[in-house]
């Protein structure tokens, strides 16, 4: 039965020391999360700080949440577990979510968009599912450190150093033959350098297409997307063009 006891019992000293350690595991996770993500965006990766972030914190909420289970549901879970099986709930949730998270994430050759939106719909299941078994203050943090690292740490990446690319799409005309070593000096000249493996050739209807990603030196090097376009354009062995950002 409902009652006022019950609904405190889920703010109790015991309750509050057990969110307490709880939310200390989300925020290291989320630092470190942030570490590794870090290095992926400072080489231009599509899945950048706040993808990593979020993954390892929301990972982490649902590992740590089952070394309570005494706790689960303001601590009178004993008849609760006996009845049922709350893990294998959370396993179809999160499992289900994973596939609508996918759904989100679209690809356009080497330009990526949707992983930190797919993250943080991941996230927000995990969330739901400490409120379920009412972890309410871990899930409460939960929610504010997504939330901040949405937020906040898109303005840390932009600070940070980091190198941006640019996915090139090149269509030659019949008959042009284009030369590795002429078109990585090139990009060179422009503050750019071919990123390793990613130089993809195609041949159709008499006309060579390259494809590759072109990672700036630094952060502050590489023409701008704009001035590489007008330089394209003039180039007389080009049919055809395309630039976009290769990150999400």
């Amino acid at each position: 039965m409902l009652s006022i006891e019950v609904l405190f019992s889920y703010w109790s000293h015991k309750e509050l020391a057990t969110n307490a350690v709880i939310l200390l595991n989300l925020i290291g996770a989320l630092l470190l999360g942030l570490l590794v993500g870090y290095e992926r965006s400072y080489h231009g990766r599509a899945a950048g700080m706040r993808t990593y972030g979020l993954v390892c914190m929301a990972s982490a909420a649902l590992t740590v949440i089952g070394g309570y289970p005494g706790d689960w549901f303001g601590g009178h879970s004993t008849a609760t577990l006996a009845a049922s099986d709350p893990t294998r709930i959370v396993q179809g949730i999160v499992t289900g979510i994973g596939f609508l998270g996918a759904g989100v994430i679209m690809r356009e050759g080497f330009n990526i968009s949707g992983l930190t939106t797919a993250a943080s719909i991941w996230a927000s299941s995990v969330i739901g599912v400490m409120v379920g078994i009412g972890f309410y203050l871990s899930a409460m943090g939960l929610a504010m450190l997504c939330a901040g690292a949405m937020i906040f740490i898109s303005k840390l990446e932009a600070w940070l150093p980091s190198r941006h690319a640019i996915a090139i799409t090149m269509r030659f005309k019949p008959g042009f033959m284009p030369q590795e070593k002429a078109l990585r000096a090139m990009a060179l000249q422009r503050g750019y350098e071919i990123a390793g493996g990613s130089l993809m050739i195609a041949f159709d209807a008499g006309m060579q297409e390259w494809r590759f990603v072109a990672q700036a030196l630094s952060k502050r090097s590489g023409a701008p997307i704009s001035i590489l376009s007008a330089e394209l354009t003039a180039f007389e062995g080009i049919e055809s063009f395309q630039l976009s950002h290769a990150r999400n």
